[in-house]
């Protein structure tokens, strides 16, 4: 198992404990409201007791209604607090890699993102700063020129080809596939 593996089972292992606190803790915020819905309900029935049966028994399905649906909303929010963050952990996980596991993890994006025109590889200014020494010859193996002008991005880089540039930083790359990302997260922590 390589060290993003093992990083990444560490995150989906926190996500997932603190996923299950949250959710009990608005399922416990539910009851609490459910309970004050019943009571209001049984209120009305009081004030209304000389309507008819069933206009009561609308009144109360009415409220546990809303009060499944307030309950229903706020463990989908907690469900979608927790999927953000195991992104934005795993966004800052990559990010601090130390240098050989980054640039070997700017390798493999390399191979894969790069096409086999002739471009321009930019780094942000600390990769710059810390490039291995063998990572020009990957780049230009990949018919692409290291430029020592900075991009404004935490990790990664942009490849240039002409007027195009594709952004390959962690955050677009994550930003581009966010509802997959958040769909198999999502799948991991509350299946």
């Amino acid at each position: 198992m390589s060290g993003l593996d093992k990083i990444l089972e560490h995150i989906s292992s926190e996500a997932t404990d603190n996923a299950s606190k949250i959710i009990e803790n608005a399922k416990a915020e539910a009851e609490r409201i459910l309970s004050a819905e019943k009571e209001e309900a049984a209120r009305l029935e009081a004030q209304i007791s000389k309507q008819s049966e069933l206009d009561v028994a609308a009144a109360s399905k009415r409220i546990q209604s809303a009060a499944d649906l307030k309950e229903k909303r706020m463990i989908l929010e907690a469900k979608q607090k927790e999927i953000d963050s195991v992104i934005d952990d795993a966004l800052a996980k990559l990010t601090g890699l130390d240098d050989a596991a980054y640039f070997e993890t700017l390798s493999k994006m390399l191979d894969k993102y790069s096409t086999d025109e002739e471009g321009v590889i930019r780094f942000s200014q600390k990769d710059l700063g810390r490039l291995p020494a063998d990572f020009e010859a990957k780049a230009k193996a990949h018919k692409l020129t290291l430029s020592n002008e900075p991009v404004n991005i935490d990790g990664g880089f942009v490849l240039v080809y002409g007027d195009i540039e594709e952004n390959c930083s962690f955050e677009a790359l994550v930003n581009a596939s966010r509802e997959v990302l958040q769909d198999k997260i999502g799948q991991i922590l509350f299946s």
